[in-house]
């Protein structure tokens, strides 16, 4: 089984520092693609690959690319930005990468870089991340001092200048448009489209916005061929992905696999299953901002395509998992108090709705449910559901609680008519 991002790592998570990822054949592929392959080439490249977007939504990351303006003369500003704002509940697979691996990932924005002729590139880094930014900031430093950062890289002609901003600290900044606000240093909060970051991004100009595994997917692709990537899955959607379990399994944590494993091999062979004594009710499979999964469905194989049809998302593909002996009204509850205190306030539906589902829920389920409560709800899953909002915030707090009152309808109306919560002791 062919790990291309995480081979590297150690198991004791000390940092691949710049001599150990040399020696291991890092950066070589910038002689390659800086010397030998156009900018135009690599996007192609990148484009049969089939290299979909990691940080959840799965746009086509070549595709992405191709929007850029391709006249470097009409448009010579352009900028590339790595979304490192990882702050979906559950979701962790990126600081792997930050942490342990951060030479990968400045070589992936090299090159990605030169494919959209962006001289300027940032890594909008999660606050809270601080040994994140430490490693960081060493990799960067010794990649300047190495010739692959600055001017005239590798003499081939191309510049390029690579900079870490921290977060502004809140949620809404892992939307890449929010992102962009925030990076500006204004109110993070997202900006209507059209037009898209690619004609009008960072400083109004033609920038994109990539997450950290999808950018360190580029250096493998590019060394190794479009075919090579497409065959290491199992659909042809291409490549490996970071998945991550967390939850009562005996074994949490992260292991990349090939794209398309299917959820029950993840978490009983790699987790290790549910923890003693527990069993397996339902999963949220990528983070907090997905639709259920409940018990039957666990064989579906992790990939974009195949959990459309019952209705939930990869996402980031980090798992959180449902016991037997946990509330699902707290545990929904517990995720939209969350969401409704990360809204940025631009838009009503999210302002007003999250907050005002987030008291149904605590009166839920500290016994004060009423019956039409869960007409409420189920309301509001779709008054700030998607086209009734500005961004997709809102949207994606309604995906557990629109899948828990159909998954766990019975468990509401129990609180309601026993006026308290049965898990409670």
């Amino acid at each position: 089984m062919e790990k291309p991002l995480t081979k590297h790592i150690k198991p004791d998570g000390s940092q691949l520092d710049l001599k150990n990822y040399v020696s291991e054949g890092g950066y070589a592929v910038l002689n390659k693609v800086l010397k030998k392959m156009s900018p135009a080439d690599v996007i192609k490249e990148i484009k049969e690959s089939n290299l979909l977007g990691r940080g959840g939504a799965g746009f086509p990351a070549g595709v992405k690319w191709s929007y850029i303006p391709s006249d470097k003369e009409s448009e010579p500003s352009r900028y590339l930005v790595c979304n490192a704002d990882e702050m979906e509940p559950g979701s962790f697979k990126d600081r792997l990468l930050l942490e342990q691996h951060p030479h990968q990932l400045v070589a992936g924005m090299i090159l990605s870089a030169y494919a959209i002729q962006a001289d300027k590139a940032y890594i909008f880094l999660r606050w809270a991340y601080k040994k994140s930014e430490s490693v960081l900031r060493k990799a960067i430093g010794e990649a300047y001092d190495a010739g692959y950062l600055g001017k005239n890289i590798l003499n081939s002609g191309f510049d390029l200048d690579l900079y870490v901003h921290t977060s502004a600290g809140r949620y809404i900044c892992g939307e890449e448009t929010a992102l962009l606000n925030s990076l500006e240093g204004k109110r993070a909060i997202p900006r209507d489209k059209p037009p898209y970051p690619a004609i009008s991004g960072l400083f109004g100009k033609p920038t994109v916005v990539n997450n950290v595994e999808t950018l360190s997917n580029i250096p493998h692709i590019l060394e190794n061929g479009s075919e090579w990537f497409k065959s290491i899955s199992l659909t042809g959607e291409g490549g490996t992905k970071i998945y991550g379990v967390c939850g009562r399994v005996k074994n949490p944590g992260l292991w990349e696999l090939p794209l398309g494993t299917p959820m029950r091999e993840i978490i009983e062979d790699y987790a290790g299953g549910m923890s003693n004594g527990y069993k397996l009710r339902g999963a949220l499979p990528g983070g907090a901002s997905t639709d259920f999964i409940v018990e039957s469905q666990v064989d579906v194989a992790m990939d974009f395509a195949s959990l459309v049809p019952l209705n939930s998302r990869l996402g980031t593909g980090t798992i959180i998992v449902l016991d037997d002996k946990t509330c699902p009204v707290a545990f929904i509850h517990n995720l939209i108090k969350f969401f409704a205190l990360e809204s940025c306030g631009w838009c009503t539906p999210c302002r007003e709705g999250l907050p005002w589902v987030e008291k149904i829920l605590r009166s839920i389920e500290d016994g004060n449910g009423r019956e039409r409560d869960i007409g409420i709800l189920k309301f509001h899953t779709v008054y700030c559901g998607p086209g009734h909002t500005f961004c997709a915030h809102a949207p994606g707090a309604m995906e557990p609680l629109q899948s828990g009152l159909k998954y766990f309808h019975d468990d509401f109306v129990r609180h309601i008519n026993e006026k308290h919560c049965p898990w409670r002791s």
